[in-house]
């Protein structure tokens, strides 16, 4: 299978090199082309245009910000829509709305014949270096057991959730769980600092116990030396997510009090000029 990468990013970057790795023959576009030369020096071809992409690849992969930059690659002028075929297949690595993944979907199917498949990862950064992401698929049976090969090289597990968007809600859960966890962590970090604990013990006193859990081990010792690093995910982007947990809630008719405050809480630090730094920085939200 030929395959086609738009969004060489944090994220995408790694899972490129990972493909490029597994001998998967990968061409590559993304708006901000100065991002492009580690997969290029590692073996990617470099498309100069969506429309070249898409016309020597079977399988289209997306891995960008959010719902409305996948909708402009998509639908946009010079979107994959425009030159889309039939037999290919579109692979949404993003963390996208699931309503709006479904009506996406459904229009691109409409318009060019191809089938969409949503399979948010997570695992971060070092998940998509190492290939142990976990991806949350929502699609046909048949269009997810064809990607499975292009999976392997980037997940420990990948899982068939349901029909197209089932994905995107699997994922919307997942940071549910992560966001609410953070948050918890900071202000306990905080605390603990505070009584005078030696904060950068925690993460190795509670491993194995249940109050341990990736973000523990990851991101609470950045939180116990209050540090700033340069980001491997951002806070703009656990906000975005707990702000669909909340939106898929109220179309629901269900309550998730938790995410909700911690969706105001995050949105609070952002607006601090937070937006673009790790998590690790919710802790400045409890200290004087």
């Amino acid at each position: 299978m030929k395959l086609g990468f738009i969004g060489i990013g944090l994220m995408g970057n790694p899972m490129t090199q990972r493909l490029l790795q597994a001998g998967f023959s990968v061409t590559v576009w993304n708006r901000s082309v100065d991002k492009l030369g580690d997969v290029q020096a590692a073996g990617a071809t470099v498309a100069s245009s969506i429309k070249e992409l898409v016309a020597g690849v079977d399988i289209i992969l997306l891995c960008v910000a959010n719902t409305e930059v996948v909708e402009t690659v998509v639908f946009g002028e010079g979107g994959i829509v425009e030159s889309g075929r039939s037999d290919q297949l579109l692979v949404d690595f993003s963390s996208s709305d699931p309503s709006a993944t479904r009506d996406f979907a459904a229009k691109l199917k409409a318009a060019c014949g191809m089938n969409w498949v949503d399979s948010p990862v997570s695992g971060g950064v070092v998940g998509a270096e190492q290939g142990t992401l976990a991806i949350m698929c929502g699609g046909d049976a048949d269009d997810v057991a064809r990607i499975q090969p292009i999976l392997a090289p980037l997940s420990q597990r990948a899982t068939h959730m349901g029909p197209i968007g089932a994905g995107q809600v699997t994922k919307v859960c997942n940071q549910m769980i992560v966001g609410c966890n953070l948050m918890v962590l900071a202000e306990m970090m905080a605390l603990a600092k505070s009584c005078g604990v030696a904060a950068d013990k925690i993460p190795e006193a509670l491993a194995g116990g249940f109050a341990d859990s990736k973000p523990m081990q990851i991101t609470g010792p950045l939180m116990a030396d209050e540090s700033d690093p340069d980001p491997k995910w951002h806070v703009r982007t656990l906000l975005k997510d707990l702000d669909m947990a909340v939106s898929q809630s109220k179309q629901q008719g269900t309550a998730v009090p938790m995410s909700g405050l911690a969706a105001q809480l995050m949105r609070q630090h952002g607006s601090k000029g937070f937006l673009e730094r790790d998590p690790a920085t919710l802790i400045k939200l409890y200290k004087n």
